[in-house]
């Protein structure tokens, strides 16, 4: 079978599949636990039924995050062909899925943002910041991003907590959706949760080294240029460039 063990058989391999799911299952659970105990409160007592109901909750996480794994993976699988497709480069499927830094990225972000949603962060910031190291792309696990996903080279992605991308959306290396400025307590602290970073709408691509700001909206099927910076939002269908391109090479007269 291909990108599977050596001595792995079709007739095997859904007793392959439910002995490797389950295995995975029981460690995740360990996992599970041990963040939600980290996160328990150091202000308020521990009680003797404490430990019990970490338990519990995270047996009832663990098994609700197999029930969506099918959903998770048709996702992966819109996003892989999104790939796939979207770079000439791509021979074959199972290229894109051993090879591509940007699928490796959004399979760890579809696993973390599950986490994320369901109250352990400490668990999904750790699955994301996997991610980071392997491939050089950041994705907080709290942006929401849909379906047919593609970052072509990826290195220096950056995607904010509160980013929302809508489908088919495609980004290229160095592109940046952050947040423009932070909103602070009268303590000075910065306030936690507030939606500061850029909303992508379907079939929107961004070249290279975009900067994006603020909680903007980047409108269906715009075209957001390399290197530029946006801190407005845009209509649908637009098109965004740099103003000009300027050269001081004497070629042209410059420096004379």
């Amino acid at each position: 079978m291909r990108l599977g063990p050596d001595d792995l058989r079709h007739e095997s391999e859904d007793y392959y599949v439910g002995h490797t799911l389950d295995a995975v299952l029981n460690a995740l659970l360990a996992q599970v636990r041990l963040a939600l105990s980290f996160s328990r409160s150091d202000e308020q007592a521990a009680t003797p039924g404490d430990d019990e109901a970490i338990n519990l909750k995270a047996v009832a996480l663990v098994r609700q995050f197999a029930s969506v794994l099918p959903t998770i993976r048709s996702r992966l699988d819109s996003d892989v062909l999104a790939a796939y497709h979207g770079d000439p480069s791509a021979r074959s499927v199972d290229e894109v899925l051993l090879c591509f830094p940007g699928v490796n990225a959004i399979i760890h972000h579809r696993l973390a943002h599950y986490f994320y949603q369901v109250g352990v962060p400490l668990l999904a910031r750790i699955i994301a910041e996997k991610a980071h190291g392997e491939t050089g792309i950041d994705i907080h696990p709290g942006a929401q991003i849909d379906d047919g996903f593609f970052i072509d080279h990826g290195t220096g992605v950056v995607i904010g907590e509160t980013a929302v991308i809508g489908k088919r959306v495609r980004l290229y290396q160095a592109v940046t959706l952050g947040a423009k400025r932070f909103v602070t307590e009268e303590s000075g602290i910065l306030q936690k949760g507030q939606p500061r970073h850029p909303i992508i709408e379907d079939d929107v691509v961004i070249y290279a080294g975009a900067t994006l700001l603020g909680r903007i909206t980047i409108g269906k099927g715009s075209s957001i240029g390399g290197n530029v910076w946006l801190t407005r939002s845009v209509k649908p269908g637009s098109n965004i460039r740099q103003a000009n391109i300027q050269s001081d090479s004497q070629e042209f007269g410059s420096g004379i």
